[in-house]
């Protein structure tokens, strides 16, 4: 019999989230809100240059235990991330830095104090020298053949060169249509509303350090202390208290974890550390520092015929564990082609080390910035050949009637219609009415409008990080539920929720399996001691990882509840339904707490033959086909550019998105449109530009610009639902896709709404002085 329960609480349900009854009283807690008693406070002294060799540290005198330099912390190991990829070059990421520092930010010492007040004022003590050397502030300047070494051992600054080519020969030789471009995309910092932190302390009774860190990867965490600290995972629990938002930025090791574990470890106390906004802006991870030569080869109508790319990543001055200074290039050169079917296709990445914060990966992982890239490249063929750009972009895209399809570099498209998604945006932003109105509005404000279409791979597969040559490759997910005996559901798994809503979604999955109401269902996650192991909330892989992993062990216990009920009513299994919170067989019918009962306390009642394994069982679960699953979307802006200002106003924005079947679409709802808004960011705003001695410009929310509420359009959205063959109860990720798309969207609206001026636009954010330089730089009369 189906295990579906009969309500309106499973799968499909704008179910209210779970969480929202503590935050918005006030009420969870964050690493900011834990105290323990005798708890002392870490501030950290960080280098003001961006490269340079240390020379001398003194500490200040009768403090000396109170402030620690990399000798002091006997024992530790840097963080060091390892590949599998040939040529791949490893880079030791010290805990404090040993004899010189790689970028501004890097922690050199580390000051304890009982209060953050007191252990800022000794950090200003320490007296620290340094000698500078030539910093590298530029994919160009670490490429150069003469450029000084970031990592001494090192031949060069590439921390990995990779290249693929397949049919481009013979297109390069025959296509009658060629466009070349240059973009670049800015650096950025991620800004989840709670900055890292955590709170380490030594648990006497149970032997264990106990780390309290704001994460989306527990597991995964304690599994690097172990290495870093060299002692056993067992003497090790990561706990992930309510998190603030992550973004990819609490999704890796971080030395200042390092430092304060280690301290926690040695002194057998208590200690916390909070990051501050400065400290994010300026030495917490970056990322999305893309820069792009693309030539693109077409037919006369604009047909895709070959891609040629060169792109290069400014990684920064270490590699993050695990996902390593390459995980960025690699998901550019394998999603560089997008939705679009293309038979032809070199590119060549370049990872190079310069003296900025590491690189890290955030909210899409290299996506926004391909999809800006590809989807300006469609552009341009159009302009080459013509035509309206959502024409062409139309005939390139894979259509729905080829799924599955697997494209050039081998992304296996498990199901959808991309074309059908474009047509249906180009409807909602209501294209043919905005070209009849004309291109200027009342103010003298130049109107265009602009498509992107993008795919979001989520649930990686196993073979799909070990392709990257990531030291850590997911597997099975794994997950807990039981029927208590007061009929509850409690339900485990090792993933953490970040703000996605994962104890409303998976709850509603128990439900959908079990029939037990959400009211009675409680979600525990994120705790290594408590919850079977997962490596995290990465990749828009929680849904679908841990989502199946949950119905996988729901079923085994929904089988067993109906085998109790059933001998309980006198009745068949499978004559059996779960409905209003009830096990139910005709007439009759019994509460999950007389299952529960039977099981726990009056085993007299229980049937001969019971499953010994009770109502408690784990599930593991990974989907059918290893290289994870396609959710897509195509967006349309309409905007106004004023061309004596550069200031860019959205007027419209749609959205039309298929991320399989929903689980709670009020929750897929919240996802697109915090995810648009960050890409709205990365589009308008957001950038962290340095100089040319590798001092960040932007270490204030006055410098680094942040959309609100005034720069954010009212989104309109419209889902697809197209279940992937490969998952449990067809389920695709959410969580990145509404970031990928705004920049590419955004961008070509502004070169459209540009046109009559020949201006081009190749570089986000698309600032006004940006669009001004473009204005000014337009030769009149120039082919657009």
């Amino acid at each position: 019999m189906d295990d579906r329960a009969i309500s309106n609480e499973g799968i499909g349900a704008r179910a209210l989230r779970k969480e929202d009854a503590r935050h918005l009283r006030g009420r969870g807690q964050f690493a900011g809100d834990i105290k323990i008693a005798g708890m002392q406070e870490i501030a950290f002294v960080r280098s003001p240059v961006a490269h340079a060799l240390i020379t001398s540290r003194r500490k200040p005198v009768g403090r000396e235990t109170d402030v620690l330099f990399a000798e002091d912390l006997a024992g530790v190991l840097p963080i060091t991330t390892r590949s599998s990829i040939p040529g791949y070059k490893v880079s030791d990421y010290p805990a404090l830095a040993t004899d010189r520092v790689r970028f501004v930010g890097e922690i050199v010492a580390m000051c304890v104090a009982p209060t953050r007040a007191q252990a800022e004022d000794l950090s200003e003590l320490a007296e620290i020298e340094y000698a500078d050397l030539e910093p590298i502030v530029s994919c160009a300047a670490g490429r150069r053949a003469d450029a000084p070494l970031i990592h001494e051992r090192w031949a060069d600054n590439l921390f990995l060169s990779t290249s693929f080519d397949q049919g481009m020969e013979e297109i390069v030789a025959s296509a009658p249509v060629r466009v070349d471009l240059e973009l670049s995309t800015a650096r950025q910092v991620m800004h989840p509303m709670e900055g890292k932190g955590l709170v380490a302390h030594w648990d006497h009774r149970a032997g264990q350090l106990v780390v309290q860190t704001s994460t989306q990867v527990p597991h995964m965490i304690r599994i690097g202390l172990a290495e870093c600290l060299g002692i056993p995972q067992a003497m090790i629990r990561v706990i992930a208290p309510d998190v603030g938002g992550g973004f990819g930025y609490k999704c890796m090791l971080m030395p200042e974890e390092v430092a304060v574990s280690w301290l926690a470890l040695t002194r057998k106390g208590a200690f916390r550390w909070l990051e501050d906004r400065r400290e994010h802006l300026t030495a917490g991870a970056n990322a999305r520092q893309h820069e792009y030569k693309i030539t693109a080869y077409a037919d006369r109508t604009g047909r895709l015929l070959g891609l040629d790319a060169e792109v290069a990543i400014d990684c920064g001055a270490y590699s993050v564990w695990p996902f390593s200074a390459c995980l960025e290039a690699a998901q550019a050169g394998g999603n560089l082609p997008g939705p679009y079917d293309l038979k032809a296709y070199r590119c060549r990445t370049y990872s190079v080390a310069t003296n900025k914060p590491p690189f890290a990966p955030y909210r899409g992982v290299a996506r926004p910035g391909v999809c800006f890239a590809i989807e300006a490249t469609i552009d341009a063929i159009a302009r080459a050949v013509g035509r309206e750009p959502w024409e062409v972009r139309l005939e390139n895209l894979v259509a729905g009637a080829a799924m599955p399809y697997t494209n050039i570099t081998g992304k296996h498209y498990d199901s959808g219609d991309y074309p059908a998604s474009l047509k249906a945006v180009k409807e909602m932003i209501g294209f043919d009415r905005l070209r009849a109105r004309g291109g200027r509005d009342a103010q003298g404000r130049y109107l265009g409008v602009g498509f992107a279409t993008y795919t979001e791979q989520s649930a990686h597969g196993t073979k799909v990080f070990a392709t990257w040559g990531l030291p850590l490759v997911p597997g099975f997910d794994q997950a807990q539920v039981k029927l208590t005996p007061d009929g509850a559901l409690e339900v485990r798994a090792g993933i953490h929720t970040i703000g996605q809503g994962l104890e409303t979604t998976l709850a509603q999955i128990a439900h959908e399996r079990t029939g037990v109401p959400l009211r009675h269902i409680r979600v525990t996650l994120g705790d290594t001691a408590l919850t079977p192991f997962s490596t995290g909330a990465y990749a828009s892989r929680g849904i679908v990882m841990s989502g199946g992993a949950v119905s996988v062990a729901a079923g085994i216990v929904a089988d067993r509840i109906r085998a109790i009920a059933a001998h309980l009513l006198q009745a068949r299994s499978e004559d059996l339904s779960f409905q209003a919170g009830r096990i139910v067989a005709g007439e009759a019918s019994v509460g999950y707490e007389d299952v529960g009962r039977a099981w726990y306390m009056r085993p007299d009642q229980l049937p001969d033959n019971v499953d010994r394994g009770g109502l408690e069982a784990v599930g593991a679960y990974k989907p059918a086909v290893d290289g994870g699953v396609f959710s897509y979307a195509s967006h349309a802006a309409w905007i106004a550019v004023d061309p004596e200002t550069g200031e860019v106003e959205i007027l419209d924005y749609a959205i039309v998105e298929d991320c399989g079947r929903m689980v709670n679409p009020m929750i897929v709802d919240g996802q697109t449109f915090g995810g648009a808004a960050q890409g709205i960011g990365t589009a308008l705003f957001e950038e962290s530009p340095y100089d040319d001695n590798g001092q960040p410009l932007a270490s204030t929310l006055i410098d680094y610009l942040l959309p609100g509420p005034t720069e954010l359009p009212r989104f309109r959205i419209q889902h697809m639902e197209t279940p992937s063959p490969y998952s449990a109860h067809g389920l695709k990720g959410v969580g990145e896709g509404g970031a990928i798309a705004p920049s590419a969207a955004i961008v070509n609206a502004i070169n459209d709404a540009l046109k009559p001026l020949n201006a081009l636009l190749g570089q986000i954010p698309a600032t006004p002085e940006r669009i001004l330089a473009a204005i000014a730089a337009a030769k009149p009369g120039a082919a657009a």
